[in-house]
């Protein structure tokens, strides 16, 4: 028998989704085929470097050797592996980088034994030539010095800096993926040839990220048929790009540093005041309040705000099946400077099951949050609070009932997480689970627990008052 096409196509649409939630460029770019050499593709950061004002005058600039200096072997799960971590060819990354700013005139200085001894043969040739033909040959142009000398090296290649996945698997369908971050890490100095004297140290690094995603179907769809299906993907960024990237952040940090300090001049002094400038002075401010991971530790969030949101209720009392029902609130968030903030917040909803049981309910809460990384632009957050509540049978009838014995309070406890989508605005979610003091709301009492109630919600917080 052949399987249905209402069940293929679902088995298509879950694979096209999972494809598309979890960034699938990577598995779009598969190789069918050999490919051709290609010139080598630009790094992010080169576009900084290249960009950079132009210089008064190029600066030469002599580099001897830049190389791996940490000795690491690439991390292996099934034994030894004899490759190293990162390129042993940073010297030619380096020359390469300085020569696409602009800004320095490279000379060869790795393997200056092989250019004297060519000198030598170019010299010894001409004299030969000299005594043959009795003309006089020019002599060879003197080799150019370096003002600077460019020092430093790979100095650190930390593997699983960073290592997570998830995965779900329901029914013999599901999928899973997996992702590992290394970290590489550059230092460069620059050296007055006259004095000895070193100019300017810089360091920059730089993460090397993989990831592999596989997604899979195994499972009977009739007596003896068998439907099995899998796809996915590993990527592997490449670690020459990662340290070129580095060589070339290290780079323009070295051009603006020395720029700012006089030791070279830029072609016109509104460079100092250009755009790349401010840049690069922003990002290293950021960097003095970054933890490392490389984010922002910054106060993000304002002392007073207002909050909006809307979600679902569940009821779980004494009746049997509950509904879900919307909700909405409002409030007012005081944050402080540390993991704390509390909220007072007012809203309305409806507890209620399929038949018998109906209640609009008006409601105000205090809460309290510890969030655990309040300096980041993203933090998970733990919630504790109490309220009270009046209910009726519509909204008027709870508004109306506004009096102590109407009165019926809870504890609260809750999870969420805070998104700042802007310097002012937070994206917050929330669920959270309610417990009645008393099991009275819905005029029966029975069992060994109160009435309670689920929610889930979502939101934004508006921050008024931002700390300086």
């Amino acid at each position: 028998m052949q399987i249905s096409l209402s069940l293929a196509l679902r088995v298509l649409s879950v694979l096209l989704l999972l494809l598309f939630a979890t960034g699938c460029a990577p598995y779009f770019n598969q190789p069918m085929k050999t490919s051709r050499a290609a010139v080598g593709a630009p790094t992010p950061a080169n576009e900084a470097l290249v960009n950079l004002p132009p210089p008064q005058q190029k600066v030469v600039a002599a580099v001897y050797k830049f190389r791996d200096q940490t000795g690491q072997y690439k991390p292996s799960a099934t034994g030894a592996s004899w490759s190293t971590a990162v390129t042993q060819g940073a010297t030619t990354i380096l020359l390469n980088s300085l020569e696409e700013s602009g800004w320095f005139t490279a000379i060869e200085r790795e393997n200056l034994g092989n250019l004297l001894n060519e000198r030598k043969i170019i010299r010894s040739t001409r004299a030969e030539a000299e005594q043959i033909t009795g003309k006089p040959e020019p002599l060879l142009p003197s080799l150019l010095f370096a003002g600077i000398i460019l020092e430093g090296g790979i100095i650190s290649y930390e593997a699983n800096v960073v290592t997570g996945g998830a995965g779900l698997r329901y029914f013999g369908a599901g999928g899973s993926g997996q992702y590992r971050e290394d970290k590489v890490t550059v230092y460069l100095r620059a050296i007055s040839t006259s004095t000895g004297e070193i100019l300017k140290t810089v360091y920059t690094s730089k993460t090397i990220l993989s990831q592999s995603m596989d997604f899979g179907v195994f499972r009977y769809v009739k007596f003896k048929r068998l439907l099995e299906a899998e796809t996915g993907f590993t990527y592997n960024e490449p670690s020459d790009m990662a340290v070129k990237e580095a060589i070339d952040k290290a780079v323009q940090s070295m051009i603006i540093e020395g720029m700012l300090a006089g030791y070279w001049r830029p072609q016109n002094k509104e460079a100092l005041e250009s755009q790349a400038v401010k840049d690069y002075l922003q990002e290293k401010q950021d960097a003095q309040s970054s933890d490392i991971h490389g984010q922002l530790m910054a106060q993000r969030r304002g002392m007073l705000g207002i909050s909006l949101a809307g979600g679902a209720l569940r009821y779980n009392g004494d009746y049997a099946d509950p509904r879900i029902t919307p909700m909405a609130e409002a409030g007012i968030r005081f944050s402080t400077r540390s993991n704390l903030s509390l909220d007072a917040r007012f809203g309305t909803g409806e507890l209620s099951t399929q038949v018998n049981f109906v209640r609009r309910i008006v409601y105000g809460e205090l809460d309290l949050n510890y969030s655990l990384f309040p300096m980041l632009a993203h933090t998970p957050y733990l919630q504790v609070g109490a309220g009270a509540l009046f209910s009726g049978n519509d909204i008027g009838d709870a508004l109306g009932n506004l009096s102590v014995s109407n009165l019926d309070s809870y504890v609260k406890g809750g999870l969420g997480i805070e998104f700042m989508a802007t310097r002012r605005l937070g994206v917050d979610a929330n669920v959270f689970s309610s417990y009645m003091l008393n099991d009275a709301i819905d005029e029966v009492e029975r069992g060994r627990f109160n009435d309670y109630f689920w929610g889930a919600k979502i939101g934004v917080n508006y921050y008024i008052n931002l700390y300086e």
